[in-house]
């Protein structure tokens, strides 16, 4: 029975390297980075904390592309909830405003996830944006690329845009 093992692992190494081949140069996707606090991954929990993040892209309206900017700051709880007090300083188009801002994001244990903000300009609804996430840098910064802006009239606008998130204090944080 050994014997038989041996063989077929060996048959399999020999398929490997006929397989890769022996002078080419592969690219190998590394497995995801799982924190030290979680054995499972990343979750609300180990992201949890103060936030800061940057935007920027590009609207497109039914009269033409329109640039976007604006920075933001918010607070998420372990359950992965927006703490009350988060403030978004938005441009579109040339135009500022001051927005707070509510929402929740999922995050999945490989460290990716959604979330989704609701923006509010003087206590009313202007938009609901959701964003595909990803956390890297040991959980201090996350990437984002909006998925999509909804107005609260139901209707979808096409964007461009992506974000930039660190921790405002990682070293005061749930991270260890």
């Amino acid at each position: 029975m050994k014997r038989i093992i041996s063989m077929l692992v060996a048959l399999a190494a020999f398929v490997g390297v006929v397989a890769w081949g022996s002078t080419a140069t592969k690219n190998i996707t590394l497995l995801p980075v799982v924190h030290a606090a979680s054995p499972t991954g990343c979750s609300t929990e180990t992201v949890a904390g103060n936030w800061g993040v940057t935007l920027s892209g590009t609207l497109i309206l039914p009269t033409g592309p329109v640039p976007a900017a604006g920075v933001a700051r918010g607070t998420f709880d372990a359950q992965g909830n927006i703490t009350s007090g988060a403030t978004e300083a938005r441009n579109v188009g040339g135009g500022f405003a001051n927005e707070t801002v509510t929402g929740s994001w999922v995050v999945k244990p490989d460290c990716t996830g959604t979330l989704t903000i609701y923006a509010y300009e003087s206590g009313t609804l202007v938009r609901t944006s959701v964003l595909a996430i990803v956390f890297v840098d040991n959980l201090n910064e996350v990437f984002m690329v909006q998925d999509s802006l909804t107005l609260p009239d139901g209707t979808t606008l096409p964007v461009v845009i992506t974000a930039d998130g660190k921790r405002v204090f990682p070293q005061s944080s749930n991270q260890q």
